[in-house]
């Protein structure tokens, strides 16, 4: 709820972005983004959430609201994710907006995050806008308005530096996904620390616990978020859920603010699987039916004529089946798909014409005029 700033008083000289090198998300986080199946894995968490906050003492601030929806973006499937945040801390008015296009494995595409406090003398605007591109990289432009300083900035973020990337938006539904897949007991992904600085995104398994809610005890689990940023101190969420994925807790370690659910919602039914029928095998008796025998009929003297058809447009082809023919029963060889194969090779453009003196090497198909001695006698040299 409470708008974080670095602190620039801390003592600490900050690290320069420049000198610290990107982190990446483990492997293992990447191949549990790559693996969501958006109709099995989303079809139960497009739901609304809506959570009251209250500080340390009990006093409610605000309230805090969450709605996940499909939808297009720029002619893409994606979800729509709203989240908003307001209320007052001490008189002051404060709250956060986030509005983000995310797609089926959790890639954002567009997310606009509006934070502010309405401080009377010095009030505190900051506006955060990421498009993804057609490359893969991200464009990322802020407008910081303190009084009457505006700041703008604006940077690129090569797409190899955003695999496995979770921003405020996706993480809210990433965060329904680890209730309804199982939540790890560590998983490293990245996001941006409050500067827009990458950094590595720790997400991890909490105790479950019970959390009572209109005097109604409920069994929730825990998700510890945690970005490490590399210029300034680490930021730790943690949030419970119930088992069909409703928000029931959200708090900032180290803020006296905390969400919490006000009101049991209804629980999300789950469709059960009917159980598929089993048909036993009937032997088909396509003769017998007049309807089946006729396409039978209709089907035979369409290919009948079609044949027909394409033997009139090639007159060759029985000249050459013909040939074959009476040449297969002249020789009667004993391997017919060798012989065939011998045959119309001879006919093929790919393969190299054979030597014109083939014919005398072969073997003669009248052997008997190898011992005719006239020949012979014609074939001896002359005296």
């Amino acid at each position: 709820m409470s708008l974080t700033t670095s602190s620039g008083d801390s003592g600490k000289q900050p690290l320069s972005t420049a000198d610290v090198v990107p982190p990446l998300a483990a492997p293992e986080a990447v191949k549990f983004l790559e693996a969501i199946v958006p109709e099995v894995d989303y079809k139960y968490l497009l739901f609304e959430d809506n959570l009251v906050t209250t500080s340390d003492t009990g006093k409610e601030l605000g309230e805090f609201k969450v709605t996940i929806e499909p939808t297009k973006h720029k002619g893409q499937e994606c979800f729509l994710v709203h989240a908003n945040s307001h209320g007052a801390i001490d008189g002051v008015p404060c709250g956060t907006s986030i509005i983000a296009y995310v797609g089926n494995n959790l890639e954002t595409l567009d997310q606009q995050h509006h934070e502010y406090v309405k401080l009377e003398n010095c009030p505190l605007d900051r506006k955060t806008f990421i498009v993804r591109q057609e490359d893969g990289s991200f464009v990322v432009n802020r407008v910081i308005t303190q009084g009457e300083d505006i700041q703008r900035s604006s940077k690129t973020v090569s797409s190899e530096h955003m695999r496995g990337f979770i921003s405020e938006g996706s993480n809210l539904m990433l965060h329904r996904l680890f209730i309804e897949k199982g939540i790890p007991d560590s998983l490293q992904l990245v996001s941006f620390d409050s500067d827009t600085n990458l950094c590595p995104a720790i997400y991890r398994r909490l105790e479950e616990r019970t959390q009572t809610v209109e005097k109604t005890e409920l069994k929730v689990y825990g998700i510890e978020r945690t970005i490490n940023s590399t210029v300034d101190l680490p930021t730790t969420w943690q949030s419970y859920f119930m088992e069909d994925g409703h928000l029931t807790n959200r708090v900032q370690v180290g803020s006296p603010v905390t969400m919490k659910l006000s009101f049991v919602p209804p629980y999300i039914v789950r469709d059960e699987e009917p159980p598929k029928p089993t048909f036993e095998k009937q032997p088909l008796r396509w003769e017998e039916d007049a309807q089946l025998y006729s396409q039978f009929l209709d089907r035979k003297e369409e290919l009948k004529a079609d044949h027909a058809k394409y033997m009139h447009h090639h007159p060759e082809l029985k000249a050459l089946l013909a040939d074959f023919m009476q040449f297969l029963l002249l020789r009667k060889p004993d391997d017919v798909i060798a012989f065939a194969a011998e045959y119309f090779a001879a006919f093929s453009t790919s393969i190299p014409s054979p030597t014109p003196y083939l014919a005398s090497s072969s073997v003669t198909p009248f052997p008997n005029s190898r011992t005719n001695t006239k020949i012979d006698q014609l074939r001896a040299p002359t005296r």
